[in-house]
């Protein structure tokens, strides 16, 4: 794959677009919180009261679909300009596998947790509004909480290579590419 790379103007670097920014930060804390709750409510899944965590976990999951589709459109429609040309070609590469497999977890999260409660028998209730849903079935919800669960863990992986890409280029390559993403006061 060729990754096409831009010389870096010190002067005027770039930076994503305030909403990008905003989009992205507040996906990413959305998202480590609906990890913790999910985690949480998983734990104390027979105890009395704990449907309130799991209605806020399904809830607050629709936020993030919905979040992350606006943030897809809008990447799709203000491509981000390449990366300076002192990054390697192979970590160009990397990033971009590692951005496009975030993106497959942060859809094939939220729409298998969210298909696999449609499915089954307490369905879904939106902030208190409950959903239409089809006739329960307790396999096939099974199945998509399987691979809910399993598209958590690979989130978790990718992320983290994802921070700690980004750390690198903060703290070692210090090249911006890390502040790019980073809040700005203008």
């Amino acid at each position: 794959m060729n990754i096409p790379k831009q010389p870096t103007d010190a002067l005027t670097p770039w930076t994503y677009s305030k909403l990008a920014i905003t989009l992205h930060w507040l996906v990413a804390v959305l998202l480590v919180a609906m990890v913790s709750l999910g985690w949480y409510m998983m734990s104390i899944e027979d105890e009395p009261g704990s449907g309130w965590y799991f209605n806020l976990h399904k809830s607050v999951g629709i936020t993030v679909l919905a979040l992350v589709i606006l943030r897809a459109l809008w990447r799709f429609a203000h491509r981000p300009q390449s990366l300076p040309s002192s990054v390697p070609t192979w970590q160009a590469t990397l990033a971009h596998w590692t951005q496009f497999l975030l993106y497959v977890c942060m859809f094939v999260m939220p729409i298998t947790g969210l298909s696999g409660a449609l499915y089954s028998k307490s369905g879904v209730m939106f902030f208190g509004i409950p959903l239409p849903h089809p006739v329960p079935n307790h396999d096939l919800s099974e199945q998509l909480f399987t691979v809910h669960g399993v598209t958590v863990w690979i989130l978790i992986a990718i992320a983290s290579l994802h921070v700690v890409g980004g750390l690198k280029h903060l703290l070692v390559n210090r090249d911006g590419v890390f502040r790019r993403m980073w809040p700005r006061s203008n």
